[in-house]
């Protein structure tokens, strides 16, 4: 199929070409591998979570409810990029089509969206609980968390339509190659030959709706929480608060840094390897790194998991499961 065909007397893009990762012809077959790797255990990290959460009674909670909101975010938001990149590196032409670019893009900026969205909800939950611990379970009922999580859901919805219905009306000509591995708003718009202010003014408009806004309201939410458990007067009490919090803390600080890096960086002065890097750590690392830090620094995520390995395991293995009665039946 020709990437580029004839429409009056303009020619029309139908195909890009990704030149992510082209400086390094060398090393395609290892980044194939590392980044296979990275997708794997991405998957099993946040279905593990998203499982964890499910059968354990005790994570039925507004905090863990969002949790697996956004571990299914995460394996939406690594799917939509690394599985086509993964194809691409056995291909001498690294090639998508006019129709999957505005898909991609369409999803990308969904699921990134409602993630922003979803953080700062999180961060209001953890307000809540420290500053109100009274009144929790009214503030944040299962109504109001179905309404926060619902909301950030359609806050990337409305965003990305609003995006890919700008980018469709766009005249797109040659050439026809884009510097990245993914499809991106400020990539496409270089290739347009027609006007782009609106594009452009939606972009802005994102930047800071759902890249500034979210990350000062959790900074602000934050900075509340901190002052309120540095009130309480017992150390246990304090390192019990700040545990609550520190993992969310965590992703939030790697998430909307990648994030509002990659965006707000000035266009120029940068080469094509940083891109590919920071496009990498906020689409790709930061989905697998998530589970990772929530297990690692939340007791009850730890427990929870471990219960969910060893009913595995004595799934798989009948005498596990009777040895774990008869000794349940003699203590």
């Amino acid at each position: 199929m020709k990437d580029i065909k004839e429409r009056g007397n303009q020619t029309v893009v139908t195909e890009f070409i990704f030149l992510g990762f082209s400086n390094h012809p060398q090393l395609q077959e290892l980044f194939f591998l590392i980044f296979l790797v990275i997708y794997l255990v991405t998957l099993l990290g946040n279905l593990l979570i998203l499982t964890a959460i499910r059968i354990n009674p005790v994570l039925h909670t507004p905090m863990y409810y969002f949790l697996s909101n956004l571990s299914f975010l995460d394996i939406c938001y690594t799917s939509t990029t690394v599985p086509i990149m993964l194809v691409n590196f056995f291909r001498e032409k690294k090639t998508i089509t006019y129709e999957g670019c505005l898909s991609q893009v369409f999803f990308l900026i969904t699921f990134a969206g409602a993630e922003c969205v979803l953080l700062a909800a999180m961060a209001y939950d953890r307000f809540i609980a420290i500053y109100h611990p009274l009144r929790y379970s009214v503030l944040m009922s299962k109504k109001v968390c179905a309404y926060l999580a619902a909301g950030s859901w359609l806050c990337g919805i409305v965003n990305s339509l609003t995006h890919t219905v700008l980018m469709a009306t766009l005249t797109l000509c040659g050439p026809n190659q884009i510097s990245h591995f993914l499809c991106d708003i400020p990539l496409i718009l270089k290739l347009s030959c027609s006007d782009t202010s609106a594009n452009e003014i939606a972009v802005y408009a994102t930047n800071v709706i759902f890249g500034l806004s979210p990350c000062l309201f959790t900074a602000v939410s934050y900075m509340l929480i901190i002052l309120a458990i540095l009130k309480i007067q017992s150390t246990q009490g304090r390192k019990k608060a700040f545990s609550t919090c520190a993992s969310h803390l965590t992703v939030v600080v790697l998430y909307y840094g990648t994030i509002n890096f990659n965006y707000d960086r000035p266009r120029s002065g940068y080469s094509l390897d940083m891109v590919i890097l920071v496009s990498v750590l906020f689409c790709i690392v930061t989905p697998m790194l998530n589970p990772i830090i929530y297990s690692l620094r939340n007791k009850e995520v730890k427990v929870a998991l471990k219960k969910l390995c060893v009913q595995k395991l004595q799934c798989s293995n009948p005498f596990l499961t009777w040895s774990s009665r008869t000794l349940s039946k003699n203590y």
